[in-house]
């Protein structure tokens, strides 16, 4: 199970029967808004309150590393597209939705809602 709090540590907790371990997996300093997981659970997205998306993979056990930054708006969701893990799409608050190459972090496209958006 992948927890994180307000306080933007992403913590894992191993459960077996009545007993479990809790093991810190990254700190990013910064509220995590959501979690998400590839379709075939090799990296998990964290998303932010203030902006920028990360990129965490359970295998390799290392730092979250920031794939994303906005700056004109907050990311209000993000997920991957499938099939596959190369690409994700995210919108703002603003309503801009963008399409990025997760290797590298790059902006292949976005389109503007010309609306704010909300999760409901």
């Amino acid at each position: 199970l992948y927890f994180s709090a307000q306080d933007g540590i992403l913590l894992f907790y191993h459960i077996k029967d009545l007993q479990y371990e809790m093991k810190v997996c990254a700190d990013i300093s910064q509220p995590i808004s959501s979690l998400i997981f590839s379709p075939d659970y090799a990296s998990l997205l964290l998303v932010t309150d203030q902006g920028p998306v990360y990129s965490y993979k359970p295998a390799h056990s290392g730092e979250a590393v920031k794939l994303l930054d906005t700056c004109s708006s907050c990311f209000l969701a993000a997920d991957f597209l499938t099939p596959g893990n190369k690409y994700c799409v995210s919108v703002t608050i603003s309503g801009e939705v963008q399409v990025w190459f997760l290797e590298d972090g790059t902006c292949l496209g976005k389109l503007n809602l010309d609306t704010e958006v909300h999760i409901t």
